[in-house]
């Protein structure tokens, strides 16, 4: 049996908003909001597979980490203070055969579409098997778990000011861009990770920093007393003389920063970041 070869195929895939691997939750526990949907292909039945799942509050879905061409033997998980560790011992997503295994929330079923929540799993994932969540056979509270710590207390409020709040609501009405979402995702644990995170300080002597999402340019400041991140208003990434090239518009999005603009939400704060 050594060596020997299997093939897997696809059963569906996921349709989510979280297309690139900064936007996803370290766990999807943590992604309250991100309510995703497996769709399973036609053909095969899988409808009738389906058949009892509704019953259940959480599922298994294993899938692919279909945007990772390659493996690492170390990585360095969040919560290990920046150390090497073995990818075995990890849910890393860089593993030799690109298999990724989540407990979601299954929100409903309609036909062949089954929606979830709480999901890590990125857009246009391909997925290879669905299995429900067993508490008596699948949870071990009493488990020992190695090298990871409980970092709860770790664990910062992410408030939004009331121009924050107006910024992204706009933001999301407009085109869908959760923002709100995504800042709360990812300034909840260790707001202050320039190496993992698209973070930028702003100034040695301050508190502000600046959080990237695609185009866009998100500013906190973190209170270390309370512990507590507030999100003090969205800008652009987009330069004053780029905003004007109007031949080069490499992403598509130039004309809702131009119309959000107009809505007097921009800033002229510093706005780049590497």
């Amino acid at each position: 049996m050594e060596n020997e070869e299997y093939r897997i195929e696809p059963i569906g895939y996921v349709r989510s908003k979280v297309k690139y691997r900064y936007e996803a939750p370290r766990q999807g526990v943590l992604a309250t909001e991100n309510e995703s949907v497996i769709k399973l292909y036609p053909g095969n039945n899988y409808s009738q597979a389906l058949k009892g799942l509704d019953g259940f509050s959480r599922i298994w879905v294993i899938y692919r980490f279909h945007l990772n061409n390659n493996w690492k033997p170390l990585v360095t998980p969040p919560r290990n203070d920046g150390k090497k560790i073995g990818v075995f011992a990890t849910r890393a997503p860089y593993r030799p055969n690109q298999i990724g295994i989540s407990c979601v929330k299954l929100v409903r079923i309609d036909k062949r579409n089954i929606y979830i929540s709480e999901s890590d799993i990125l857009d246009g994932s391909p997925v290879f098997d669905i299995k429900p969540y067993l508490p008596y056979s699948d949870s071990f509270p009493d488990a020992e778990t190695g090298w990871v710590t409980t970092d709860m207390d770790k664990m910062f409020p992410v408030i939004f000011s009331a121009e924050a709040k107006k910024q992204t609501e706009w933001l999301n009405k407009k085109a869908g861009i959760n923002l709100e979402g995504y800042a709360s995702v990812q300034l909840s644990f260790n707001p202050f990770d320039t190496k993992r995170k698209r973070i930028k300080k702003l100034s040695s002597l301050s508190d502000e920093y600046l959080l990237a999402y695609r185009t866009w340019r998100i500013l906190y400041q973190v209170d270390n007393k309370d512990n507590k991140v507030t999100v003090t208003g969205v800008i652009s990434g987009y330069s004053e003389d780029e905003l004007n090239d109007i031949n080069n518009d490499k992403y598509g999005d130039k004309s809702l920063h131009r119309e959000y603009l107009a809505e007097g939400f921009l800033t002229n704060k510093q706005n780049t970041i590497s």
